[in-house]
């Protein structure tokens, strides 16, 4: 027992040293290339070298997040295989030790992994990427967006919202028009308020119409109705919902997406895209996981060609991986598969090769 857990300590302490050395090469890899194709725009803009180490720095946690798959399954594969190599699998397998007692202390280590990854991938990246994100706007003027102009929504079913400007400091809205359809025949109107000027009231916590007028259609009738105020307390969405409607899902955290969720459902808008977003989270935290339980029985078997073939052919593998991930979220976005399904497909489709190659593996 006491050689056991020496032996476990053995390598997890060479499998976290692996780790952290590929994560490590990866992302100066990753870094070195991107700045590469950046130099222009980063001279162009003469943006300041403080600000450059900033943007690399908070542009970190996603290339992490995306490395740490591959830099596990590299850590395994180097840990199991150098073990094989020298013969290490066959003196414990003498010893009495199984294959799945040897793989323990991976998958073990790599479960802690993926569990902090969640974390990881649902809260830290969006933070750095709001952050990413501004720079690039700000300093190197991609991506612009006027997140307060020119936004469209659909607030509920029978209920569409244009404005033309929102100031969040004084949260008065510009340039607004409040369409309202038929809830049997949503291409025909039923009334619609248009004014220049839209006023959140704090207290009451509803919106004010400001001079302008609202029309009501009646088969060819129509009816306008001109005032200098009207409350409105039937809009759901507040002053806060116009600036995260515009955010993309990259700036958003797990708690975000989910009120994301709630509203669109609310609203009668789709959540599928939103869905497959939140539930990937949760799906790709738990890939290095099921790829290292895949690649771990090929780094353990002796096959002709040696550890390089193993190694190129799980990476390879993993890749596979990847694409099938990204190909399924295409279907799912599509309609054709359920967002939890689509999230979690392709690791049910490796996790049951993986359980396979395990249940069939060797010394």
């Amino acid at each position: 027992m006491l050689m056991m857990k020496i032996f476990d300590k053995y390598l997890i302490k060479q499998f976290l040293q692996t780790i952290i050395f590929g994560l490590m090469a990866f992302t100066i890899i990753f870094v070195v290339i991107d700045a590469m194709e950046n130099l222009d725009d980063f001279i162009d803009q003469d943006l300041p070298a403080v600000e450059i180490l900033h943007y690399y720095f908070v542009f970190a946690p996603e290339i992490i997040k995306l490395m740490t798959p591959v830099a596990v399954l590299f850590a395994a594969l180097f840990t199991a295989g150098k073990a094989s190599s020298l013969s290490e699998l066959t003196a414990m397998g003498a010893s009495g030790m199984s294959i799945y007692r040897f793989m323990a202390p991976f998958l073990v280590t790599t479960l802690i992994i993926s569990l902090f990854s969640i974390f990881f991938g649902g809260y830290v990246v969006p933070l750095a990427n709001k952050s990413k994100i501004h720079i690039e706007q700000v300093y190197l003027k991609k991506g612009i967006r006027f997140s307060e102009s020119n936004i469209y929504f659909q607030d509920s079913k029978t209920r569409i919202v244009s404005i033309g400007f929102f100031d969040p400091v004084t949260n008065i809205a510009s340039r607004v028009s409040v369409q309202e359809f038929k809830v049997e025949d949503i291409t025909q109107m039923v009334s619609r308020i248009d004014v220049p000027r839209l006023k959140y009231d704090t207290l009451n916590n509803i919106w004010i119409a400001i001079s302008g007028v609202e029309r009501f259609f009646n088969e060819d009738k129509q009816e306008a109705n001109y005032f200098d105020t009207l409350k409105i307390d039937y809009l759901y969405f507040r002053p806060a919902d116009l600036t995260k409607k515009q955010r993309k899902a990259q700036e958003m955290n797990l708690d975000e997406l989910d009120e994301l969720i709630l509203a669109q459902e609310k609203t009668g808008n789709d959540p599928t895209a939103t869905l497959i977003e939140y539930h990937s989270r949760y799906a790709f935290a738990f890939t290095s996981f099921i790829i290292v339980l895949f690649g771990l029985p090929l780094a353990a078997n002796k096959r002709k060609g040696g550890l390089a073939v193993q190694v190129g052919l799980s990476i390879l593998v993993t890749f596979v991986y990847l694409v099938f991930m990204k190909v399924s979220q295409a279907f799912g976005k599509n309609g054709a598969l359920d967002p939890l399904l689509t999230a979690w497909f392709a690791n049910i489709f490796f996790l049951i090769a993986a359980v396979i190659a395990t249940i069939k593996m060797r010394y």
